[in-house]
């Protein structure tokens, strides 16, 4: 499976119009956008990634499309491989399954994250058919994850995270593994608006231990990540300038082992489809 080197990330496609959905899929295809990248579930409802996954498959013809990730405590290993396989095999050929252990702060039975994850592949693998680890990706921000994603699927796929992380992932996870970078993009030129823009999507995520086990790995301190989020913490994550700027900055991600850097334009509201965005940005990447 192809990713090429960007693709879009958006929570739109899985929490938007679903007919819009579509209608945006084949235009980011011919702008030359590699995957689609389905952020969350949709209506927060993990059974239905696969059939959202369906409907962008249809409505384009080359790009892949990855979920970004399905929780591994919302659905059954063999209910998630069964869906897997009802879809026609073209259409397997260009999906890629995300998975991730979510947060504690979102799941009840949250406990022993790593050992879940490895029972939870044990189940795709034993399920029939499996759904193979050539079609899985691993949500992994610390270096066993990482490892586990490297031996047990394509690779990993870290969520807001700086270039020191993706040197350490990289790493990790040897040189073969698929390192597909979820990045955050801000298109304002003025640094003060991007930040004030950047510091109210990051809110959320401060409280999650997470996130912020992985800031504080790669050296950054509480300080930085108190009162939504210091200077040099909101650089570092998100990339904000001009289309020209941003790109030359997605470089640094790929020169520090980033296979894929999957594209979020940061909104106000996730139901949108910064569709404006994603043609100035495509100007400057391809």
């Amino acid at each position: 499976m192809e990713l090429g080197p960007f693709g879009i990330w958006g929570l739109a496609f899985t929490h938007g119009d679903r007919r819009e959905a579509q209608d945006a899929a084949a235009e980011l295809e011919e702008l030359g956008y590699g995957t689609l990248w389905l952020g969350g579930s949709p209506g927060g409802n993990p059974s239905g990634d696969l059939v959202t996954a369906a409907e962008l498959l249809a409505a384009t013809r080359r790009v892949a499309v990855a979920t970004g990730c399905v929780s591994i405590w919302e659905q059954p290993a063999d209910r998630l491989a069964a869906a897997y396989h009802a879809l026609p095999e073209h259409q397997r050929a260009r999906l890629l399954v995300g998975l991730g252990v979510s947060h504690a702060d979102f799941v009840d039975r949250y406990h022993r994250p790593y050992a879940a994850l490895g029972s939870y592949l044990d189940e795709l693998d034993a399920a029939a058919p499996p759904l193979p680890s050539s079609a899985r990706i691993i949500g992994a921000h610390g270096p066993q994850m990482t490892r586990l994603g490297a031996a047990r699927s394509v690779g990993v796929h870290p969520y807001l995270v700086d270039v020191a992380h993706t040197a350490r992932a990289r790493s990790d996870l040897g040189s073969r593994p698929l390192l597909a970078v979820e990045q955050t993009v801000i298109l304002h030129t003025d640094p003060d608006s991007a930040r004030s823009q950047a510091r109210a999507m990051l809110v959320p995520y401060l409280e999650l231990a997470n996130y912020r086990g992985a800031w504080l790995r790669v050296g950054f301190t509480d300080e930085d990540l108190a009162d939504g989020g210091s200077d040099q913490l909101i650089d570092a994550l998100f990339i904000h300038g001009s289309p020209d700027k941003v790109a030359a900055r997605l470089t640094e991600q790929q020169k520090a082992g980033a296979d894929h850097l999957a594209l979020q334009i940061a909104t106000t509201d996730h139901r949108l489809f910064p569709r404006t965005a994603w043609r100035d940005l495509a100007a400057a990447l391809f």
